[in-house]
């Protein structure tokens, strides 16, 4: 019995991976309906059958024209491919929503009126759309992955699964740590989210409801991540991040700043987003050097990071690009992503996660930085924040040697 202890810790040792979890593989999907940022609220209005409300018509097209990341409702048939990327401006910082794909169409108002009535009990329809579209659309973007991975699925060990759709906000938290202690582990990690409790009509007094409604755009995204040094690595996985430490902040005094729970109509609740962009900048920095120092950083400045940054808003990455006087080309990836698809909650950090290893292997991120800050914030106001660092020899770029991290952040 004297041996049972180093026996059991032998044990625990043995299954355990070499090297630190690492991105393997990344697949993203979106709803195959586009709308266009400039159409949303002559759209939203008269599908609503809202259009009386001239005033409130009015307010929204001017938010939408400021902060352009606002609608909902959805076109038959729209191409997307028409967007000229060009008009998006990223010096000037202005970069907003231009399209985003969503899973409610016309169509599908016309089937359900009570959607856009708030009176209405809805809830048990819009449940039953959940439950079929957020499994196909999670399912579409782990094929992807899994194709990109190159290994069958049957090799898949572990699956964790994270959506706010049809659940309550906070959601799940999903735990990256599972390829570290298991040697040989392949985890699939799946978020996806299908905004359709959202969707109501506009009403008197009630701008709110259309920031809920507007902010939100729907997409499913998924990694596989295993041991960056596993034994078990087999020839064709690639290591594209190596995660090196997360951590989680809870920003005081913030828990009514977003609020959102289910009601009879679907979702109802709060956002505040007149204090969403200071809180964030008034925090951020203090919240990334709690997550840098414990692995003990010194040296130069946030510039020396690439950064995969859940967008948010416009407001939100101009404010935290002035808070840590980011050069611009820093959030270029968060900026194009918020462009393109909007915000689709969770599911954003891992469409600009693609998106930087794009501009990585295309040797587009100036200055090729090492090491970078995966940060996401949400309802709390929490922020979340990852360190990782880029696998050069893998095409978003292996250092050759382990180095120390040596950077030295203002603070």
């Amino acid at each position: 019995m004297g041996s049972a202890p180093a026996n059991v810790r032998e044990l625990w040792r043995t299954p355990r991976a070499d090297g630190p979890a690492a991105v393997l593989a990344i697949g993203t999907a979106n709803p195959a309906n586009c709308v266009l940022q400039d159409e949303f609220p002559d759209l939203h209005f008269r599908i609503t059958k809202s259009e009386h409300l001239v005033d409130l018509k009015e307010k929204f097209k001017t938010l939408c024209k400021k902060t352009p990341c606002f609608g909902i409702i959805l076109p038959n048939s729209v191409s997307c491919q028409t967007i000229n990327l060009a008009q998006v401006s990223i010096t000037g910082q202005k970069m907003g929503v231009s399209k985003r794909y969503l899973h409610c169409t016309e169509e599908l108002l016309g089937a359900h009126p009570e959607f856009i009535d708030p009176h209405s009990p809805s809830l048990d329809a819009r449940l039953d759309i959940v439950k079929t579209a957020v499994p196909e659309l999670a399912a579409e973007a782990s094929r992807r992955a899994i194709a990109e991975w190159g290994r069958p699925a049957t090799d898949i060990t572990h699956l964790v699964v994270t959506t706010n759709s049809g659940a309550h906000i906070p959601g799940v938290d999903f735990q990256l740590d599972l390829a570290e202690n298991n040697r040989g582990a392949r985890v699939l990690v799946v978020c996806a989210e299908i905004n359709v409790l959202l969707v109501t009509k506009p009403e008197e007094g009630s701008f709110h409801s259309l920031v809920h409604q507007g902010v939100f755009g729907d997409g499913a995204g998924a990694v596989i991540v295993g041991a960056a040094d596993d034994p078990a690595m087999t020839a064709g996985e690639r290591p594209l991040f190596e995660i090196f430490s997360a951590a989680q902040a809870i920003i005081p005094e913030s828990e009514n700043i977003i609020t959102m729970q289910i009601t009879k109509s679907g979702y109802g609740g709060d956002i505040s987003t007149g204090q969403i962009h200071v809180l964030i900048g008034d925090n951020i920095e203090r919240c990334l050097l709690d997550a840098l120092e414990p692995l003990g950083i010194g040296g130069a400045t946030w510039n020396d990071l690439f950064w995969v940054m859940h967008p948010g808003t416009s407001v939100i990455m101009n404010q935290v690009s002035a808070v840590l006087q980011l050069e611009p080309e820093k959030l270029a990836a968060s900026r194009r992503v918020l462009s393109e698809y909007g915000n689709m909650l969770g599911v954003t950090v891992m469409f600009v996660l693609d998106e930087v290893r794009r501009r990585m292997e295309k040797g587009e991120e100036e200055g090729a930085p090492e090491w970078g800050l995966m940060v996401a914030c949400g309802p709390g106001l929490t922020v979340e924040t990852m360190v990782l660092r880029r696998c050069v020899a893998q095409g978003t770029g292996a250092p050759a040697e382990d180095k120390p991290l040596g950077l030295r952040m203002r603070g």
